[in-house]
């Protein structure tokens, strides 16, 4: 059997998934069961709508640890800024200027992380997809072209910081 491909997540991206295994874990799982065993106690299990919907959230819980610890046995931790030189890395929060024609200068922040953590409500981008992969190793100032399914975008890039 192949061991899993590996898969980038900076260290904040693994401390969340460590946090939220190990609510599930201690906090969830064991209210669950107790709430099964409450419905169980009403008796007659065919008709008791508590205990099926405990029961299908018991599914889900066990269904969200099998998927964190997979992935977690994926993660292959990167140190946001790691080898930073001035160009946009992974974990790198990026600061783009729309310099197209339809939106001239609007400006809008990404982070690029990787899969495991991609989250674009908040701003967080995946390493590989398009924007992510057209910033890579450019730098301050650098005109980027990127290809997006509603057509081709140019940006500048006009900051470039990393957390810690």
């Amino acid at each position: 059997m192949n061991a899993p491909n590996p898969m980038p997540i900076t260290p904040e991206g693994l401390e969340k998934l460590k946090e939220e295994l190990k609510r599930l874990k201690s906090v969830d799982r064991p209210q669950v069961i107790s709430e099964i065993a409450e419905a169980r106690a009403l008796g007659d299990l065919s008709e008791n709508a508590e205990y099926h919907a405990a029961r299908e959230r018991q599914g889900f819980i066990e269904g969200r640890i099998q998927e964190l610890e997979g992935k977690l046995a994926r993660a292959m931790v990167i140190p946001s800024g790691s080898g930073a030189t001035g160009k946009v890395v992974f974990g790198a929060t990026v600061t783009l200027r729309d310099v197209s024609d339809e939106s001239r200068g609007d400006e809008k922040s990404y982070r690029i992380v990787g899969d495991l953590e991609a989250d674009i409500k908040n701003n967080a981008i995946s390493l590989s997809s398009p924007l992510a992969a057209s910033l890579v190793n450019k730098a301050l100032g650098d005109i980027v072209t990127v290809n997006l399914p509603r057509g081709e975008k140019e940006y500048e890039i006009v900051a470039i910081g990393f957390e810690r």
